[in-house]
């Protein structure tokens, strides 16, 4: 599909007129606030606030800083997920991925991030060790039945629709 001049404005001006949401933050760190790396980037990267360097050998795993403390509206989350470069380039990524900072939680965000290479890692501080992404989510009433309706799909699961 070709998009006119005149489409392509009102798309533009569009997207520039939604403005962001406001979450009230605490920076005891020495490093920026996390921030959008592109205008269509969906996480903010999170830095590592440390005194010294921490050294990971394989399978290791540490808790780490940030330095951040943030109050989230009632009905979002902050996900805490790893950086694909990290992963893919040195097999450092975030234990239990995506991790949940609720609503309700004041303490600071820290980053559970493991080793899953043969070789050691050293996060330094300021390093970009995860990304976060600000996401809403539901709260579940749940119905006490006896039976639930059919599917086609019914009780498979694990792979059932892969190989025949």
């Amino acid at each position: 599909m070709k998009l006119s001049k005149f489409n392509l404005i009102k798309i533009t001006t569009f997207a520039s007129l939604k403005k962001g949401m406001e979450i009230k933050i605490v920076n005891t760190s020495k490093h920026p606030l996390p921030a959008y790396e592109t205008n269509a980037s969906a996480g903010m990267d999170l830095r590592a606030e440390l005194a010294e360097s921490v050294s990971l050998k394989p399978l290791e795993r540490a808790l780490i800083p940030t330095g951040l403390f943030i109050e989230l509206p009632v009905g979002y989350e902050a996900q805490v997920r790893p950086r694909s470069g990290m992963a893919y380039k040195h097999g450092i990524t975030v234990l239990n991925s995506p991790g949940t900072i609720d609503a309700d939680y004041r303490g600071e965000i820290k980053v559970i991030v493991v080793n899953l290479s043969n070789a050691e890692y050293v996060i330094n501080d300021g390093e970009r060790i995860a990304q976060m992404i600000i996401a809403s989510h539901e709260k579940a009433e749940w119905i006490k039945v006896d039976e639930l309706a059919e599917t086609e799909r019914g009780a498979g699961g694990f792979g059932h629709t892969g190989k025949h």
